[in-house]
């Protein structure tokens, strides 16, 4: 029997016939008897909703995802201190736009990195070691007397920024129970939001040193935090530690959990990966990892490109733009950014993570017509006292529409799709992507915005239409299965 064979079947003749079901099937609901807990079927699997789990799937979760809020901290530090850092060090426009989108050339390294560290010394101390850069990340920009060390701070905390986006995700998704995991991971997204909602909001209180210092504290609790939490298992599995792998494989399910029948599956899809040789870069373009790439990789391209790093960097200067006190907008901007992004948390393992993503494209699609049309407004004196509060409306429409899902489901799904041999090169090349995306948008945006304000909208517009038909055409539902078979079900 080939390798491959033994990988994508997971065993036996049973096993493999189970994970050569279609990847897309309808949920439907439906319980065995009164009073028992509700069942949702997805990929041929039934899981239940309602099992109380160990308090330390949660705890770790929590510690984790303080990585997410460093995220959206570097992401939106540079919206609210604009102003105060080019008085202070007499920063020109250009020079800012530097210290604006450098974050991303950090976190283009941080993700070409991160897979491989990730897998090398595991996912805790990939953490801890990101924690670090983005403490002294912070520590350099609140310090720094010239234009130099503020760029270098903000290199480093974009290094660690860009890791955590990969190495978060993933560690969650790798410990947490298939019933569980879509929520869990969009925790990942709300942290990351409240890291950006939190910074907004605190830029309007205190100086940009002060700001700076903040950012420390998330750092200090995710390098005590990671004292407590276990490894991966499946990491642990991979590297051959098997009584490591069993001992937290069952302190993260209860000790009262049997937990022999998970353990064998990861197992035994862990020991198929041995008989195939080591992932290469060129192995990710093979045909049978192409579906995977092509969802991963593509779902990071529209997620970017659809303006979200633009609007992000430059949210204060948008809503000048238009017009609109930039203190309400942002203020506006971080509230319902929060909000929507716990709501599509307790949704995602209830309605599918594929109408997610399309609510939130179409929501994204509404609100850059709405604000390209508030900008032709302006530009050509029509309604020119409505066109602010059109402005306003596009603008917290495309931000809900994001938040919605666009935010969260593309991490979710990279660190599900990928098998876990070509995990670390898979993963770091969609957050290289994601990132490298991220600084083109950053970049360009303020030169857009001169060339035109409502052109740049409907450019992005364009942009999630393409995303919306990309995701009914290529992206599959994974919720409700494990990982190993989510694997053996995409690749060809």
């Amino acid at each position: 029997m080939s390798s491959r064979v033994d990988l994508e079947g997971g065993g036996g003749a049973n096993a493999r016939e189970e994970v050569r079901e279609p990847l897309l099937l309808p949920r439907v609901n439906g319980s065995a008897a009164a009073g028992t807990t509700k069942r949702h079927f997805v990929f041929g699997n039934s899981y239940k909703i309602g099992r109380k789990h160990p308090w330390i799937i949660y705890f770790s979760t929590l510690v984790a995802v303080c990585g997410s809020y460093q995220f959206g901290s570097n992401v939106g530090y540079s919206s609210p201190t604009e102003s105060g850092i080019t008085e202070d060090l007499g920063l020109s426009t250009s020079e800012y736009s530097v210290f604006g989108s450098i974050v991303n050339l950090g976190a283009m390294i941080g993700a070409i990195t991160s897979g491989p560290i990730a897998d090398l010394i595991g996912r805790k101390g990939a953490m801890g070691l990101y924690g670090v850069f983005c403490t002294a990340g912070w520590l350099t920009i609140g310090l720094a007397q010239n234009t130099f060390a503020l760029d270098t701070g903000r290199l480093l905390g974009g290094y660690g920024m860009g890791a955590f986006s990969y190495v978060v995700p993933v560690y969650i998704s790798e410990i947490a129970p298939s019933e569980l995991r879509g929520s869990l991971t969009t925790v990942n997204q709300v942290m990351v939001c409240t890291g950006v909602s939190t910074v907004y909001i605190l830029g309007i209180l205190v100086s940009w040193r002060t700001l700076a210092f903040t950012g420390i504290v998330p750092c200090a609790v995710l390098l005590v935090g990671l004292l407590f939490i276990p490894e991966s298992p499946r990491w642990l599995a991979k590297r051959g530690r098997e009584k490591d792998f069993e001992v937290q494989l069952q302190r993260l399910r209860g000790h009262d959990v049997d937990v022999t029948s998970e353990a064998a599956e990861i197992q035994s899809y862990i020991n198929g990966l041995q008989h195939l040789p080591k992932a290469s870069v060129l192995d990710l373009f093979k045909r049978r990892y192409r579906r995977s790439i092509i969802v991963g990789v593509g779902l990071m391209v529209f997620q970017q490109l659809g303006g979200i790093s633009g609007i992000c960097f430059y949210a204060t200067s948008i809503f000048e733009a238009a017009g609109v006190s930039s203190n309400v907008g942002t203020i506006s901007y971080g509230c319902i950014q929060v909000i929507v992004t716990i709501l599509n948390s307790l949704l995602i393992d209830r309605t599918g993570k594929k109408p997610l993503i399309l609510v939130s494209s179409t929501g994204m699609l509404l609100g850059c017509v709405t604000v390209a049309t508030s900008f032709f407004m302006k530009s050509h004196n029509i309604s020119v006292n409505a066109a602010p509060s059109l402005a306003v409306v596009g603008l917290l429409l495309f931000i809900a529409g994001f938040a919605a899902g666009m935010a969260a489901i593309p991490w979710v799904i990279m660190s599900e799709i990928f098998p876990i041999n070509i995990k670390g090169r898979a993963g770091s090349f969609a957050a290289l992507v994601n990132w490298s995306c991220s600084w083109a948008v950053s970049y360009m945006f303020n030169s857009l915005m001169s060339w035109s304000s409502y052109g740049t909208f409907l450019l992005f517009g364009t942009v999630n239409a393409m995303g919306i038909v990309f995701v009914i055409k290529a992206v599959p539902e994974t919720n409700g299965t494990t990982l190993e078979k989510i694997h053996a079900g995409i690749t060809e």
